[in-house]
């Protein structure tokens, strides 16, 4: 049973680890998709893929001013750099 209880505590935090950021922003509070995309452009980056996390925050996959590739997340009210991964 110990070991059970073990192996679930450890898959549950491992879980945590890799779902990203939580953003507890109202979805009113939101930029609109369009202009926060214009905005991420405007800096330099290409936008891949575009999405909503399980955690309410924007997320980006594509490649930042220098053409590196980069994961990022973002405050969907703000734009505030959250989490960058490359």
């Amino acid at each position: 049973m110990k070991k059970l209880l073990a192996s679930t505590v450890i898959a549950l935090s491992a879980t945590a680890a890799i779902a990203g950021p939580t953003c507890n922003v109202p979805q009113e509070q939101w930029m609109k998709e369009s202009d926060f995309k214009a905005r991420l452009e405007a800096q330099g980056y290409q936008i891949k893929t575009f999405k909503v996390t399980k955690g309410k925050c924007y997320e980006i996959y594509g490649f930042d001013k220098d053409g590196k590739k980069v994961e990022i997340y973002f405050d969907p009210a703000t734009a505030a750099v959250l989490e960058t991964k490359r």
